[in-house]
């Protein structure tokens, strides 16, 4: 089972077999609407949630943590999985962050494999010398992450510095939550064409690592 806060179109035109693509909008008033569905009997079909209140800021990403784990028990409870695997762009990887800290996975979920693309774990900070409250809030509560995950933290640079939008150093942030807690972390870094934040999620290098990573 894939969960994708992510889009998944791309990925799907490259399959020979489609997977079956649910999306999921959580309101703000926790009732969930959907479109799509699941085929039976499918063993990696894409689910892409999204929130009806996505903006950003650490008070919203605590709400958003919340609203994803009751989606996914809601989900998990409708088509009966039990495993997972999680992908992240921008403040979803912040989201799954936050989420795994805070029993994500406790009783009905096991969280296989998380990989998060241009997460700014220390927001728009580009220093190496200071961490903001959420960064310090996430490498305070990384010991309640799950030792068995295996975990890729994905960046993009248009330059040596930044995606057009998020530092380096702040995606580069995530080996202080995540290494020495997780089974493996890897870093990777993209560049050149399509590495802009916003184009990241469709650029090839991103989804050959998701076929390559997570997919198999």
């Amino acid at each position: 089972m894939l969960h994708f806060n992510f889009k998944s179109g791309d990925i799907n035109k490259r399959e020979k077999t489609p997977h079956s693509l649910l999306r999921v909008l959580v309101h703000k008033n926790y009732t969930i609407s959907y479109s799509g569905a699941i085929k039976k009997g499918e063993r990696q079909p894409f689910i892409v949630i999204a929130f009806e209140d996505n903006k950003d800021g650490f008070k919203n990403i605590k709400k958003q943590a919340i609203w994803l784990k009751y989606a996914l028990k809601y989900i998990s409870q409708q088509y009966e999985f039990r495993k997972i695997s999680l992908i992240g762009h921008s403040n979803g990887g912040l989201i799954i962050t936050y989420a795994l800290e805070h029993n994500l996975t406790s009783h009905y979920l096991t969280v296989q494999k998380v990989m998060t693309i241009a997460a700014p774990y220390n927001l728009n900070d580009s220093s190496v010398r200071s961490e903001t409250e959420l960064l310090e809030n996430l490498i305070a509560n990384r010991k309640y992450i799950p030792n068995s995950i295996d975990m890729y933290s994905l960046a993009g640079t248009q330059s040596y510095s930044n995606d057009g939008l998020v530092p380096l150093y702040s995606v580069l942030a995530g080996r202080y939550i995540y290494q020495k807690q997780v089974k493996h972390y890897t870093q990777i870094t993209v560049s050149g064409v399509g590495a802009e934040h916003s184009d990241l999620p469709q650029n090839q290098q991103i989804i050959m690592a998701i076929e390559q990573y997570i997919e198999k």
